[in-house]
């Protein structure tokens, strides 16, 4: 039998309160690098989408405002990465697919 904390998934939707059986603190109050289980889609810099395109996609798909778009796009383009959004493995692997469509590079890894 797996032990409690293990067998606890994170909340499903941002804001719903579960509690921690450890600590009784809500999930959702807690940071998210301490929720368990979360993950992250990484987009990585490359030779070939055009800023503006990059762009284009994280305002479209995540449905961020200009403003976000431009900053995580900048991130990609200064930085070489840039974390495109977090949750669970299986939502990340989704938005990580999505990243391919669209021609981007993007990778799913553990948050921390």
């Amino acid at each position: 039998m797996p032990h409690p904390r293990l067998a606890q998934s994170p909340p499903e939707e941002p804001g719903a309160p579960t509690a921690d059986p450890g600590t009784g603190t809500a999930l959702a109050e807690r940071p998210v690098e301490q929720v368990p289980g979360a993950w992250q889609t990484v987009v990585w810099n490359d030779p070939v989408n055009l800023m503006s395109y990059v762009s284009y996609v994280f305002r479209s798909y995540f449905g961020y405002s200009h403003e976000k778009a431009e900053h995580l796009m900048m991130q990609v383009h200064e930085d070489g990465r840039a974390v495109v959004s977090s949750g669970s493995r299986e939502k990340m692997e989704t938005d990580t697919t999505a990243m391919h469509t669209y021609g981007l590079w993007a990778t799913v890894q553990r948050e921390g």
